[in-house]
């Protein structure tokens, strides 16, 4: 039995084909379509490219999580700040734009994520 720690989850080199791909298409879905487009790039790169439940989680979280913050940022960098600071103070009550990028970041690698996860397992169901 293979003991697994929290660093062999992390996308490999074997995996940042995967990861580029769902960035690619997050960043492409999110110019056309919904927000959400970033759980459909996730499920269909887990679906099309396997990989392990946990680390197909990972993989979405990671590069949409990235992505978002990196947007977010450019974002924030361009208006000076003005609009994450009113919705900082609306949303999380305290004036911070760093963190309501952090905030909007976890809610699209969770989003992210779990569409990953959830092409994983089924793909997973499909081959037994």
């Amino acid at each position: 039995m293979r003991h697994h720690n929290f660093f062999s989850y992390l996308p490999s080199m074997k995996a940042f084909p995967r990861f580029i791909l769902i960035i690619v298409l997050s960043y492409l879905g999110g110019l056309f379509l919904s927000w959400w487009t970033v759980a459909l790039a996730a499920f269909t790169v887990a679906v099309l490219i396997p990989l392990p439940p946990m680390r197909s989680f990972l993989n979405g979280f990671i590069a949409v999580f990235l992505l978002w913050l990196a947007l977010a940022f450019f974002m924030d960098v361009r208006n000076d700040h003005i609009m994450a600071n009113r919705m900082s103070e609306v949303i999380l009550k305290i004036r911070n734009p760093i963190l309501i990028g952090i905030v909007s970041a976890l809610i699209g690698g969770l989003v992210a994520g779990l569409g990953g996860l959830s092409g994983s397992y089924l793909r997973y169901r499909k081959n037994k």
